[in-house]
């Protein structure tokens, strides 16, 4: 019997409790990956990841979980698991948003899986409890890098939701890059406050804030090494500019000074890599400006390098004897001092490397600053090949949607995310990329961004209902300010 008063439980109430329960997951996911309603707002996961990537320290980490603990890495990893947790529960399609970027990445993911088997299974020789560690945290900043990927592709479908997307990333690398300036300027490290206030977190090391070269302090914002720092700065400088064209929203003048800041902080890491960014950038990314600011960056462009030549004496004859010093910079030799090295390990295990995460030097002058080279070792020709493929896929076919697309606002965001996709290929010639956590985690944002432009050059039938309505708000706008 029943008490009086208590209608006893039904199948039906149980059915009831059981489906709103699922309905709330998915308002939980929809809330973190999807579209909260027709006007396109929401990810607000994905906008906090983006923006912690420049503006919160990769260094501080929780202690239990270690190196991958960082808030960057856990946030990533997390929009990895919303995603991959939408999919299951139908929320979307997960093949809608395919591009070749993701095929390039799934090579890479390949690679990697087939590495770590060989290395656990002793197939490419010993391994340890250090090394065994360091792979797995290689297979958890690739499961961050799709997270990344996938969900920046998912979001932005139109010119709009581009800008939402865009707005908290570069607002992250100012940050970084004001940081950069106070290093800099005053000789004094930000980074030390931000850490100091976030509790239950510990210091895990890895970063050096200062270096110096020649008369020059060279610094590091909040990455972890000032070539780190330069090279993060050229891939979102063409991004922000694209952003100062065509975001109707803010301050023109707050977008310009970002822009301004970026470029500083390239300076002020006084790196060979920072005007192998800046050139390749901007040879890339000039074709696909609008006529009136083609003309302006011909105008301002020798103006900033004058600018610099006068307010910081000693700059232009810096970076001009590093980039001609040759084999007699230590920095140089070194590189070319490890290649027969290289050559004598890939040799022992070519196909599948010695395991991801497998080549840990004793000596700092055993590092290998190619990230190719790494591939190689760590990951096997297999692993090298995939490697090439991570970078330059996404270059390509961005080149190819910036090439097809006819909108000025599109053609010109297409172009920006080519020559940042292209300074992260070319400038992983110089130095370890994928072992930096900076880096490693705003590549795989640009590689979404060119997946975007991809899918919009394409037509693709989730993009493109929204394509013709999604500029219309910024059309009168560009016409009045950039002369499209």
């Amino acid at each position: 019997m029943t008490k009086p008063g208590i209608r006893p439980e039904s199948k039906d109430s149980h059915n009831t409790v059981a489906i709103s329960k699922v309905h709330m997951a998915e308002k939980l996911i929809r809330g973190s990956i999807t579209q909260t309603s027709d006007d396109g707002r929401g990810y607000y996961l994905l906008k906090i990841a983006l923006f912690s990537i420049f503006a919160i320290p990769s260094s501080m980490v929780l202690e239990p979980i270690g190196a991958s603990g960082s808030v960057p890495m856990l946030l990533a990893l997390s929009l990895s698991a919303v995603w991959f947790a939408s999919s299951i529960f139908g929320l979307h399609n997960p093949l809608e948003d395919k591009h070749p970027g993701r095929f390039a990445l799934g090579a890479l993911v390949i690679a990697t899986c087939l590495s770590y088997v060989a290395m656990f299974s002793g197939w490419t020789g010993g391994s340890n409890i250090t090394t065994r560690a360091a792979a797995d945290r290689w297979l958890l900043l690739i499961a961050a890098s799709a997270g990344l990927m996938l969900t920046v592709t998912h979001a932005a479908r139109s010119v709009d939701g581009i800008l939402r997307i865009v707005r908290p990333f570069i607002a992250g690398a100012v940050v970084c890059s004001v940081i950069a300036a106070i290093q800099f300027t005053l000789r004094i490290n930000p980074v030390e406050w931000i850490q100091q206030a976030m509790p239950g977190f510990t210091y895990n090391g890895g970063d050096t804030t200062f270096q110096v070269r020649g008369t020059f302090l060279r610094v590091a914002g909040t990455t972890f090494t000032s070539i780190e720092l330069a090279v993060v700065s050229a891939m979102v400088l063409p991004l922000a500019i694209w952003r100062a064209l065509y975001d109707p929203k803010g301050s023109k003048m707050l977008h310009w000074l970002g822009c301004a800041l970026l470029t500083f902080s390239m300076v002020a890491t006084v790196s060979r890599s920072s005007i192998l960014g800046l050139v390749v950038s901007l040879l890339i990314f000039f074709p696909f400006l609008p006529a009136l600011a083609r003309k302006w960056a011909t105008l301002i462009i020798p103006v900033v390098g004058a600018l610099v030549f006068l307010t910081i004496p000693g700059m232009v004859t810096t970076l001009t004897g590093s980039l001609f010093s040759g084999t007699s910079d230590p920095s140089i030799s070194t590189r070319t001092d490890n290649y027969p090295r290289v050559a004598r390990m890939i040799d022992a295990n070519p196909v599948l490397g010695l395991g991801p995460g497998n080549y840990i030097p004793d000596f700092a002058i055993y590092f290998l600053d190619n990230q190719y080279l790494s591939a190689a070792v760590t990951l096997g020709l297999v692993g090298m090949v995939a490697t090439i493929m991570y970078f330059a896929v996404p270059a390509v076919s961005t080149a190819v949607a910036a090439c097809s697309l006819k909108d000025p606002a599109l053609k010109c965001f297409a172009g920006a995310v080519t020559a940042g996709i292209s300074v992260g290929a070319a400038c992983s010639l110089t130095f370890d990329s994928l072992s930096f956590p900076v880096f490693a985690l705003a590549f795989p944002v640009l590689s979404g961004l060119g997946g975007v432009a991809w899918n919009l050059a394409r037509g693709r039938p989730s993009h493109k209902h929204k394509l013709s309505g999604a500029t219309t708000s910024t059309k009168k706008h560009n016409r009045r300010k950039v002369g499209t």
